[in-house]
């Protein structure tokens, strides 16, 4: 009947009817890792992620396991890139090939790290049984830069935060070999106790197998230095606050702010300008750290030395210490009943050490053009809508939030991977030598980042590699980062739904533009400087609003007796609850009016929840999770969702919650940053 149409009135009626009879696109949802038994409206996370939860054991060999687990996959497709240069021949010294196979080969080749024994290591540590004054120890510590994390290391080469278009060293405080200062400093947790017992045999082992003389009292000794050393730290949260970080001396102002330590040698020997300035973020630490270098004696500096170089090489070391290693760092601190295979262990240390040479082969092969263009197309759609959220914020005052504005039009997205990658040609890998080879890669990237400073900034770096599975707000470079790993399944389905994508992904994008105006974003202006662009009163407002998401998160038990800090965690809790919001403003418009499809018996406002939920799936052994609430940032992922989406009017909406469901907060007691 419709022969005697034109040829493109044909084709544009197949399109509206293809279009209208099209089946929809996937859900992206796991329904099979649901708990029919738990309501959405008492427990979102329970509800979808408690079925996975009851079937799901964590192997031995790990502290944890993820739901459709990206890094799991990220490391099988590096295992794939890697073993097919390994199995390369003839490849030209310097290139990747070249260095990725000669490490591996070295490295997986135990019979020759046995027959070596504690040789290598020994070799390592003449340098340091050489040290004899103070002042030689400092030049020895500023050569371990990248290779061993002394009590003050340099931590990161950024922005200066007053100057945004030179680069400058950021020093951290460090040297710790438990995982931060509560381990040694809280008397009352048990599972503290416990894990310094394990530390001290562990040091005893390690002094042992090295020959140190009386290794148990040496063990004693090192490890009541590393409690001083501890007493020093100063709160994470504290290391998070522009203000109290930045501290630019150079070597003549350090050695005024921390007396007793030679930093002129220290910084020449990490192959910087002594008269450049450096940022010293913990000023308390160095100070203090000054004095116990001359308290302190010389040769319980050099056994404290000797077993933190020695902990960080036990890799290509014999089995006996590999089996110490595990002993301490994978079954007391973090519950594992088996070791991760050498093989793994192997494409991991690779994907950090040599992580941007193996992120361009990887983007290469598994992020396709397309899939970046998406992830762009998603993050302006969230930047306009955090643009309208700032325009119709209810506390802000007119002048700040003109500043915002400004800043959020300056806002750089980069997804991916680099515009530009740096050159590994000048990295000598050896076959055969697996410590030299590991501390040659960690030198040499050090190195690279020493080069940069004093230099004007390159706004196209990344600080992460293009396979990273995480994302990041750089707030002197005003950017929001979203590396190639992170954009896969569970967080980016490009074949799903919108309504996944917003919830999985959306939040997540939303989450790191929001770091930009939260307490620590706050303080840097559009062009990365640190400024003070906020009013008096929105302080005030902030502080008051902000007290009340501290006060939610203190009253969540994370595990028996163990609560979560609220204050510790609160830039990342900020950043949950504005991603929901901002990801749900931006699902919505892009129905643009329309009523959501249903897919697998929900609307795309409900699978934006389920999904947001679905992202956060995750098993724990209690021994991280313990660690994690001592030492983390960020949360439990239970209560990351439970937490964000009470606060959400876009969920009590959607699943119609009622006074007396679990996860119901009456509209005027929610929270809304933006």
């Amino acid at each position: 009947m419709l022969s005697h149409l034109p040829t493109r009135t044909l084709s544009i009626l197949a399109l509206a009817i293809s279009t209208l009879y099209a089946a929809p696109l996937p859900s992206g949802l796991d329904l099979s890792g649901f708990d029919p038994a738990v309501r959405i409206q008492d427990n979102l996370y329970q509800a979808v992620n408690g079925g996975w939860l009851q079937r799901t054991e964590i192997p031995a060999n790990k502290q944890a396991v993820f739901g459709d687990d990206p890094l799991v996959r990220t490391q099988a497709r590096i295992s794939t890139i890697v073993h097919e240069l390994a199995q390369q021949k003839h490849i030209k010294r310097g290139s990747i090939g070249q260095q990725v196979g000669t490490f591996y080969a070295a490295w997986m080749n135990t019979d020759a790290i046995e027959r070596a024994g504690m040789a290598p290591v020994k070799a390592a540590l003449r340098s340091l049984d050489a040290v004899a004054t103070l002042d030689a120890l400092a030049s020895w510590q500023g050569d371990m830069q990248g290779i061993v994390e002394t009590p003050i290391f340099m931590q990161f080469v950024l922005p200066d935060f007053k100057q945004p278009t030179l680069q400058r060293v950021y020093t951290g405080q460090g040297g710790l070999g438990l995982p931060g200062r509560d381990y040694y400093l809280d008397e009352s947790n048990p599972a503290f106790a416990t894990a310094r017992t394990a530390y001290l045999t562990y040091l005893t082992t390690l002094a042992t197998r090295i020959g140190l003389a009386h290794p148990e009292a040496t063990a004693q000794d090192v490890f009541a230095l590393e409690k001083q050393i501890a007493a020093l730290h100063v709160p994470i949260e504290d290391t998070r606050d522009p203000g109290k970080m930045y501290n630019p001396l150079s070597a003549t102002g350090l050695a005024a702010q921390a007396p007793g330590f030679d930093w002129t040698r220290f910084l020449k020997s990490a192959g910087l300008n002594p008269s450049q300035p450096v940022v010293l973020t913990t000023p308390t630490t160095a100070t203090g750290l000054g004095k116990l270098y001359q308290s302190v004696p010389l040769t319980t500096w050099k056994a404290y030395f000797s077993l933190r170089l020695l902990d960080g090489a036990v890799a290509v070391l014999p089995s006996d210490v590999r089996l110490a290693s595990f002993a301490f760092h994978g079954t007391a601190l973090s519950g594992m009943r088996a070791e991760t295979p050498r093989e793994a262990k192997a494409i991991d240390t690779l994907n950090n050490l040599l992580g941007e040479p193996l992120g361009r082969l990887y983007v290469e092969r598994y992020f396709p053009a397309e899939d970046k263009t998406h992830v762009e197309r998603m993050t302006q759609a969230l930047l306009t809508v955090a643009r309208q959220s700032i325009r119709q914020n209810s506390w802000m005052a007119d002048s700040t939030r003109q500043h915002a504005l400004a800043k959020l039009d300056k806002y750089q997205v980069k997804v991916g991977y680099p515009s530009r990658w740096r050159d590994y040609s000048h990295l000598n890998i050896l076959p055969g030598d697996p410590l030299g080879n590991l501390h040659r890669t960690k030198r040499h990237e050090w190195l690279l980042q020493a080069a940069k400073a004093g230099q004007q900034v390159n706004r196209e770096d990344w600080m992460m590699t293009p396979q990273t599975v995480d994302a990041y707000y750089d707030p002197m470079a005003n950017a929001v980062n979203l590396p190639a790993g992170f954009l896969q399944a569970p967080i980016f389905d490009p074949a799903a739904d919108d309504a996944y994508n917003y919830g999985a992904l959306g939040t997540q994008i939303g989450h790191e533009i929001s770091h930009g105006f939260d307490n620590l974003g706050n303080q840097f202006d559009g062009d990365g400087v640190f400024s003070d662009w906020w009013q008096a009163s929105d302080k005030t407002t902030f502080a008051q609003l902000t007290a009340k998401l501290v006060a939610q998160f203190n009253q969540y038990e994370a595990l028996p007796g163990a609560r979560i800090d609220g204050q510790r965690t609160l830039p990342e809790n900020l950043a949950d609850l504005a991603g929901v919001q901002l990801a749900f403003a931006a699902y919505q418009a892009s129905l643009g009016g329309k009523p959501s499809p249903v897919i697998d018996g929900y609307t795309g406002e409900q699978r934006f929840f389920l999904a947001y939920a679905q992202s956060k799936r995750s098993k724990l052994r209690p021994e991280l999770q313990r660690q994690l609430l001592s030492t983390d940032v960020h949360a439990p992922q239970f209560w990351r969702a439970n937490g964000a989406v009470i606060n959400s009017d876009g969920f009590q909406s959607a699943f119609s919650l009622q006074p007396g469901d679990a996860l119901f907060k009456p509209a005027n007691e929610r929270l809304r940053m933006w």
